[in-house]
């Protein structure tokens, strides 16, 4: 079975059941009847892109859709088979419309319209300059996304640093700051928070709660960085540059700017414009507002192919394979969780009621240590953005409340997953974008345990203090 096969099934599954669309109520999962080995094929998923790319590159890299949609198939059809039809249909078709389509649709625009500005010219890469792109790039990460921000500046910072004999480090802390902690600032930085304001976190919520966490890692990282460049850079025995670029820097794509301002306003009014318009389909009810942003999403992503010249493209490295792969596995991912989502939701009637219990205190509270320190640790390893959904459900999944009496819990689970998925390569999709792109430029990057050994004598010990500056 492929993936095309797959979703193909799913679709026609989703509107062609008008006789089961008969009842009151839909036919969701009751998460209390519900087995830990459910959860096997979202583990397997996630432990596949987590171990395949490195074991067996040459397979991963032909077959990741084919292994996406069998761990999928693994949910959907011995659920049909043992649930029903119906119940089936409704989770996946619920996950498809309201989580799965959004979520790609602004990935898609993010990627296309960032992937038409193309950065010309060439500048030094000396300490001060090296700093200066990283902390712009921190700052562009929160409003353009962190794959968007990543894939406009690695390659400005790669031929910046492209005469420095130690520049690893460069690179380490270029996916420590703007593929991954720039990116707390908006919804629009990373997906994780991307998720919760469609589960109906504000828009500005995370801008407000996180900006502090997100300065004092930021702050503490560009330090850091400063003084280990200039470090090597003293040890490559250089003298201080000519401040003027051996090229002049110029923006080509200028127009590409204009329709990322328009993507921040389109997502901006769809949390903000409430007609009270809805429909149905078969039980999943569709917001008019959410509808119009996705379909503007997607104009702007084909105002964007049009305007772009194809060589300021291609000279940009722009292709669709990065954004395909992610189509595929998180068309996987969001179907194989809806049965961890159900069951979490069962709370302490559930398969899952120690996890429950480990981040609820004595008096019943939310732990924010806790839910900082799993939601980090799974964000490390598997992907950011189910595990915050996952962690999000647990503490309630109802956002008004999250954002009001449980607001620190939300910082908690925000920031353990944006923070801590630059703990790894596998941590947020960009890493491992990031980790291509500057060795396809010829420059070896830390394996995968090697770059680790960074993040744990780097990250750790500040994530540490972030704990106990704000989640004590």
């Amino acid at each position: 079975m492929t993936f095309r096969t797959l979703l193909a099934g799913v679709l026609t599954l989703a509107f062609a059941l008008p006789a089961f669309a008969a009842g009151a109520d839909a036919p969701a999962i009751d998460g209390r009847h519900l087995g830990l080995t459910w959860l096997i094929p979202f583990v397997g998923i996630l432990l596949s892109i987590a171990i395949l790319p490195l074991a067996t590159p040459g397979f991963w890299h032909h077959h990741f859709g084919k292994v996406s949609a069998a761990w999928a198939a693994l949910i959907v059809i011995p659920f049909a088979l043992i649930h029903g039809v119906p119940s089936a249909a409704y989770e996946i078709i619920h996950l498809l419309l309201l989580d799965y389509i959004p979520f790609i649709v602004l990935l898609l625009a993010l990627f296309t319209v960032t992937g038409g500005i193309h950065i010309k010219g060439n500048l030094h890469g000396s300490p001060s300059m090296n700093t200066a792109l990283l902390a712009i790039g921190t700052v562009l990460a929160g409003w353009m996304g962190t794959t968007g921000a990543s894939m406009l500046l690695i390659r400005p910072m790669i031929r910046a640093n492209d005469d420095r004999r130690h520049k690893i480090h460069v690179f380490v802390f270029f996916i420590f700051l703007v593929s991954n902690i720039g990116g707390a600032l908006t919804p629009l930085g990373d997906p994780p928070l991307f998720l919760g304001f469609l589960k109906g976190v504000s828009f500005f919520w995370t801008t407000t709660h996180l900006f502090s966490e997100m300065l004092l890692c930021a702050i503490v990282l560009l330090a850091l960085f400063y003084v280990l460049d200039s470090y090597w850079y003293r040890k490559e025995g250089r003298k201080k540059p000519d401040p003027t670029p051996e090229t002049p820097v110029r923006i080509e794509g200028g127009v590409n700017i204009i329709l990322l301002a328009l993507i921040v306003g389109v997502v901006l009014a769809s949390g903000t414009w409430k007609p009270g318009i809805h429909f149905t389909v078969f039980h999943v009810t569709l917001e008019l507002q959410n509808v119009l942003r996705d379909l503007a999403l997607v104009a702007i992503c084909f105002l964007s192919l049009r305007l772009t010249s194809q060589k300021s493209r291609s000279e940009n490295g722009f292709g669709w394979g990065p954004m395909l792969e992610v189509a595929k596995l998180f068309a996987g991912i969001f179907i194989t969780i809806a049965p961890a989502i159900a069951i979490l939701k069962a709370g302490k009637d559930g398969a899952l009621a120690p996890l429950v219990a480990l981040v609820t205190g004595p008096d019943g509270q939310p732990d924010d240590v806790w839910y900082f320190w799993l939601t980090g640790i799974l964000s490390s390893f598997l992907d950011n953005a189910p595990t915050y959904l996952v962690f999000f459900n647990l503490a309630g999944g109802d956002a008004e409340v999250l954002m009001g009496t449980l607001a620190s819990t939300l910082a908690a689970i925000s920031c353990g997953a944006v923070f801590m998925g630059a703990n790894s390569y596998i941590g947020n999709a960009p890493n491992f974008m990031v980790k291509a792109v500057v060795e396809d430029a010829g420059i070896r990057m830390p394996s995968f345990f090697g770059y680790m050994a960074w993040s744990c004598a780097i990250l750790v010990p500040l994530f540490v203090v972030l704990t106990f500056v704000f989640f004590r």
